[in-house]
């Protein structure tokens, strides 16, 4: 059985194996990993993401908390 990967699925934007909004926590986990030495790239990348998926829950999830959810949590902090 091969083991499904933590991906958004469109429009919903849950996670495609343990469907929580995504990006779930292993998600951000491997997105850390990817990304471990471009945090701009990341942001550039979840900040893309994030315009898609306002576009696709603009009925269900206010814009200020996608942000939240798409980059708040893989923005440098110190």
């Amino acid at each position: 059985m091969r083991r499904q990967e933590h991906l958004p699925s469109r429009p919903t934007w849950r996670c495609r194996a343990c469907g929580i909004a995504w990006p779930c926590s292993p998600a951000k986990l491997r997105l850390l990993g990817e990304y471990r030495e471009n945090r701009v790239g990341l942001l550039l990348h979840l900040a893309t993401l994030q315009v898609e998926a306002a576009r696709e829950l603009a009925e269900v999830v206010p814009s200020v908390r996608l942000a939240e959810r798409f980059t708040g949590w893989a923005r440098p902090h110190g």
